[in-house]
C-alpha cells in the first residue's frame, strides 16, 4: 500500500498529458483554471501528480482543453 501522500503513475500521467495538451494549446495555468472554474493552485497540483482528482474535475478540465477524458490519461502521449 503507497502512503496517502506518493504519487501514484496514473496521476502523474494525467498530470502529464494536462501539462502538455495545455502548453500545445497555449494556456497558462490560471487560463485553464478559470476555463474550468477551478482554482488555479489545484490545477498546477495536479499537473505535478499530486491530486487523487475525482471523475468530475476530469471532465471539467477535458472540456475546458477541448479533449476528451480518455486522452487525459491515454499513455504514450508524452
Amino acid at each position: 500500500m503507497t502512503h496517502p501522500t506518493q504519487k501514484c503513475d496514473v496521476q502523474q500521467l494525467f498530470g502529464s498529458n494536462v501539462r502538455r495538451i495545455r502548453h500545445a494549446k497555449g494556456l497558462t495555468q490560471e487560463k485553464l483554471a478559470e476555463a474550468a472554474d477551478l482554482h488555479p493552485n489545484y490545477i498546477s497540483s495536479v499537473e505535478r501528480g499530486e491530486r487523487n482528482i475525482s471523475i468530475g474535475n476530469i471532465e471539467r478540465i477535458a472540456k475546458a482543453l477541448g479533449v476528451t477524458m480518455a486522452e487525459l490519461v491515454a499513455e504514450g502521449a508524452r
